[in-house]
C-alpha cells in the first residue's frame, strides 16, 4: 500500500454530527475525483476522547505520491477547505498531517 497518507483529524459539534457526516461523505467523494487521490477511509476517533460536546472523526486520504499531494495543496486545498468553513463555521475544527511510507 504505497503512497502518501494525507490525514485530516476533525472535531465537530455533536449537535450537527449527522449533517456534518452527510456533507463529509460528499466532500470525500469530491476529493477522490481530484488527480492523484487513490482512496479514502473515514474513522470515528475512539482515543483520544473528543472535547466535551464534540465527536472526533479522522479521514485518511491515500495519494499516489508526494508530487500528487503537493499539486493538491497548491491547486485545490484552499477551495476544498473553504467549503466546510462556509457551511459549518466554528462548529468544527480540523488539523492535518502528512504520513510518508518508510523507505
Amino acid at each position: 500500500m504505497a503512497g502518501v497518507i494525507y490525514e485530516v483529524s476533525i472535531e465537530v459539534d455533536a449537535q450537527i454530527e449527522r449533517e456534518y457526516r452527510d456533507w463529509l461523505g460528499a466532500h470525500v467523494e469530491a476529493m477522490l475525483a481530484l488527480p492523484g487521490f487513490v482512496d479514502a477511509h473515514v474513522f470515528t476517533v475512539a482515543e483520544p476522547v473528543a472535547t466535551a460536546g464534540r465527536i472526533g472523526l479522522c479521514v485518511h486520504y491515500r495519494l499516489r505520491d508526494a508530487q500528487a499531494l503537493a499539486a493538491y495543496l497548491r491547486e485545490h486545498a484552499p477551495r476544498m477547505r473553504v467549503e466546510g468553513s462556509a457551511r459549518f463555521g466554528g462548529r468544527f475544527s480540523a488539523a492535518r498531517r502528512v504520513l510518508l511510507p518508510q523507505a
